[in-house]
Order: C-alpha cells, then sequence, then structure tokens
C-alpha cells in the first residue's frame, strides 16, 4: 500500500516539499537501469520528493524512470513530484551557474527543478568528480556572484526555490547579509551521532529548512561508516520498540523537524525507510540519543574530503 508523505512549506514562496525524499547517489556509482528501476519502485511505495545532483551521475536515469511513471500512470503530472539537484563545485562560477542548472534540466528532461541547491562552499579549479580531491584543486567560493546567479535561476523560473548543502552557520550568515533571496534549505549531513544542534537552532532562528543528508551514515561509501546501524545506544531502543536501527535513526532526524533523504535501492527498505510517521519516540528515548557521542572531523591530508576542505578553508577565513 503506498504511504502519504506530509509536507513541510519551504522558502519565502511557501513551496510544499515532501518530509521524506529518495536519494540517488550511490558509491559505487549504480547503473542507470538499476537507478530507474528504484525510482519507479519508490514511487509506487509513495515517494514524490527525489534528491539527485549532477556528480552523482543520476540525473538522466531520475529523468526516464520520471518519463515512464508518467507513460505507465504511476503519475499524473510531474508537478506531483518535487525534484532537487545541485550545483557541483566546478561550475560554482557566476557565468556557469544557469548553464548548469539547464544541463541539469536536460539530463532529466524537465522544465524546472523544485529545488536547486549549491552543493558544497567550494569552487574547484576544473572538472572534478570524485573523492578524494586534491588541495590544489580547491579554492574559496565567492558566494555573493554564485548567489546572485541561483536567484536568477528561480527569477527565470528554472528552479522553484533556491538553497544550498553542507554550508555551516558562518557561510549562512554570509548570504544572509545580501541575499535577495534568501535560502528555502541547508541540506546537511545530520543524525543521532552529527546532531547539528547549533546550526538546527541558527537555522530555525532565520526560517531556512534543514534537509538531513546521509542519516545513516553512508554506510558502504568511502566517506561514510557504519556507526549509526553498529550504536548500541540506538540498537537498544530499536529491539525494544520493535523497530530497525535505522528507523530509529529516521524518526529521530524527523523529530527534530528536519526534512530527510534515505538511499536504498533495496524495495523492502525502500518501504522500512517510510513507515516512520506514525508512532513517535518517548522523552527517554529521545534523552537517550541526545547524550550519545558525536562525531568528530577528519584531519588534515593531501587529499580530502569535501566536508575536511570546507574545515580547513573556514579556519583560513
Amino acid at each position: 500500500m503506498e504511504i502519504r508523505v506530509p509536507e513541510v512549506s519551504i522558502g519565502s514562496c511557501g513551496l510544499n516539499m515532501p518530509v521524506i525524499g529518495m536519494g540517488t547517489a550511490s558509491y559505487p556509482p549504480a547503473d542507470a537501469e538499476t537507478i530507474k528501476s528504484a525510482v519507479l519502485e519508490a514511487i509506487k511505495a509513495g515517494y514524490r520528493h527525489f534528491d539527485t545532483a549532477f556528480v552523482y551521475g543520476s540525473e538522466q536515469p531520475l529523468g526516464e524512470a520520471i518519463a515512464e511513471a508518467l507513460n505507465i500512470g504511476l503519475i499524473k503530472s510531474r508537478d506531483e513530484l518535487f525534484i532537487t539537484s545541485k550545483l557541483w563545485c566546478s561550475f560554482a562560477d557566476q557565468d556557469l551557474v544557469i548553464p548548469a542548472i539547464k544541463m541539469s534540466l536536460e539530463n532529466l528532461q524537465l522544465d524546472y527543478l523544485d529545488l536547486y541547491l549549491i552543493h558544497w562552499p567550494l569552487k574547484f579549479s576544473k572538472e572534478v568528480s570524485r573523492v578524494p580531491i586534491p588541495k590544489e584543486d580547491v579554492f574559496p567560493l565567492d558566494i555573493k556572484s554564485v548567489w546572485s546567479a541561483m536567484e536568477e535561476c528561480q527569477h527565470l523560473g528554472l528552479t522553484k526555490a533556491i538553497g544550498v548543502s553542507n554550508f555551516s552557520s558562518k557561510r549562512l550568515e554570509e548570504i544572509l547579509s545580501f541575499a535577495k533571496i534568501p535560502p528555502a534549505v541547508d541540506q546537511v549531513e545530520m543524525n543521532p551521532l552529527w546532531q547539528q544542534k547549533e546550526l538546527k537552532e541558527f537555522c530555525k532562528a532565520k526560517g531556512i529548512h534543514v534537509t538531513a543528508h546521509s542519516p545513516l551514515g553512508s554506510k558502504g561509501t568511502i566517506w561514510g561508516n557504519s556507526r549509526i546501524l553498529d550504536c548500541d545506544g540506538l540498537k537498544e531502543i530499536a529491539e525494544a520498540r520493535g523497530k530497525t536501527t535505522a528507523q530509529i535513526a529516521l524518526r529521530w532526524v524527523y523529530e527534530q523537524g528536519a526534512s530527510v533523504i534515505t538511499k536504498s535501492f533495496n524495495k523492502e527498505r525502500m518501504k522500512e525507510n517510510l513507515e516512520i510517521l506514525d508512532w513517535s519516540l518517548s522523552m527517554e528515548e529521545l534523552n537517550k540519543i541526545s547524550c550519545l557521542p558525536q562525531r568528530k572531523g577528519g584531519s588534515p591530508s593531501t587529499f580530502l574530503e569535501p566536508s575536511d576542505l570546507v574545515k580547513e578553508l573556514e579556519a583560513e577565513l
């Protein structure tokens, strides 16, 4: 049976976004047919929010899945879906933003996005499509000129809303100092072992919605780990409640007022990830989760993940 996912209003335009989205990033990258089939299964299960990015290589198969879903009647209109994509760091230049979103729209076979995000507060000097990234290829982002181009994307109707991803409170404050259209969303890694308490409070005060990516720690990727699913504290709550550890982690994110991007191409786990809406965590369980040890940042190296590069650049500013 299809599950109906509630929506949250984002941005000054009051755009409605489903609070659970399906992510399409995978490592190693999945083949196009696998992604397409998974998206179709997700639509059948009740997902209406799909998260992609140029660098994921999933825009084209997602677009093909949307076209097929319309063709076979899974959805009646593209307007039933909420599609998010992201500006990759290689295109983080004022003159490249509009060509980049148009390229994403072409890949997706769409006329508009619902949400377009700056993927990282970084600029790469050349085409970089994989991590780790050499330090010499990374530069600070000229956020004022790039944000101006993002605003133009919204003015042109290429996207309904704009936002950022992996931005700190400090970077958000910078954007808010000059933005004509403030960011509707900041999509960041957030989970019971990286709770983002300060950022959450900042965004709440500024009217910026937080979306959690990597809510389960991105197990199986070169940048993620299995700490969430292996966490004894979360396992104990899951066993007592008759839920999976993943469901406890996802429900915790939802109860923080954030929306969540889940990622599974497994049909059963897709359904499980949606089954977090009709129950809640007790105050005792929430207190137990709030006391879990938090993730620490990575250490400097010649090749770094984007999150570590952001920390280094911010320390220099």
